[in-house]
């Protein structure tokens, strides 16, 4: 039946950034569908609140302290997730960050600190994790979360954009090089959805009318409204889907 391939009993993952945001959103869904999950990021308390809240739905949830910017706190996530559950079905490659300044004085450190997190962490896990399924010859779905700047470019944010682009043209090389161990490679790219790193955008009355004036569904996204389109992807649903990035926007890029 084809609702029994949406499931995810049985399955387990990591979802980085998962203590809020559009990490904790995913988490949620994941684990309403039957996975079971870590869920990594930088802040030990948000992330141990988050798996008590999501642990109502199923589980284990397991809370994992990591800079994924950080090539030993990548081996430590890895090695934490197989010795939980013994292999890795997905990978949710979605912590990051954001810094706003105009181009002209954007910072060598805040492009340093976006780049590292957004684009350089999320290779080196889903090479890791994927280095894991080849070993175990099992089917694995890696999915990142880029971005509608990917595409755009925003204002005032030089490093998330190329930092967006960069993962969603790696979401395809990983894809191309991975297909041959059954590793799909895809990609999740958000609009703009009601979060921390949105919150000074929203606090700006001009820029969020601007924003939301334009979306054609005339609302920023909840959370939790990136969960269906997570939990596609980690399933046996999208079998034959792999170097595509899946723009959940409200309409945004049709315009």
């Amino acid at each position: 039946m084809i609702l029994e391939k949406f499931s995810l009993k049985g399955k387990s993952g990591i979802v980085t950034g998962g203590g809020s945001g559009i990490g904790k959103g995913i988490a949620t869904g994941l684990v309403q569908a039957g996975a079971e999950i870590v869920i990594a990021g930088r802040r030990r308390e948000k992330l141990e609140e988050t798996a008590r809240e999501i642990r109502q739905f199923g589980g284990p949830v397991i809370p994992v302290q990591v800079d994924v910017s950080k090539m030993r706190d990548i081996k430590g996530l890895v090695d934490r997730a197989v010795r939980e559950f013994a292999k890795i079905d997905f990978l949710f490659n979605n912590a990051g960050t954001i810094r706003r300044n105009p181009s002209e004085d954007f910072l060598e450190e805040d492009w340093d600190e976006v780049i590292n997190t957004n684009l350089k962490g999320p290779f080196f896990l889903a090479q890791a994790v994927a280095r894991v399924m080849i070993s175990q010859k099992r089917k694995g779905k890696i999915i990142n979360t880029s971005s509608l700047i990917a595409v755009q470019g925003g204002k005032r944010v030089p490093a998330y954009a190329a930092s967006k682009g960069g993962i969603s043209q790696l979401t395809k090389s990983m894809a191309n090089d991975w297909a041959k161990y059954n590793i799909l490679v895809n990609a999740i790219g958000p609009g703009w959805v009601n979060t921390e790193l949105t919150e000074p955008l929203r606090q700006n009355k001009e820029r969020f009318a601007e924003i939301t004036g334009r979306i054609p569904l005339g609302r920023w996204a909840d959370p939790g409204e990136l969960a269906g389109a997570a939990v596609f992807l980690a399933s046996d649903a999208s079998d034959y889907i792999t170097g595509q990035t899946i723009y959940v926007d409200g309409g945004w890029l049709s315009m």
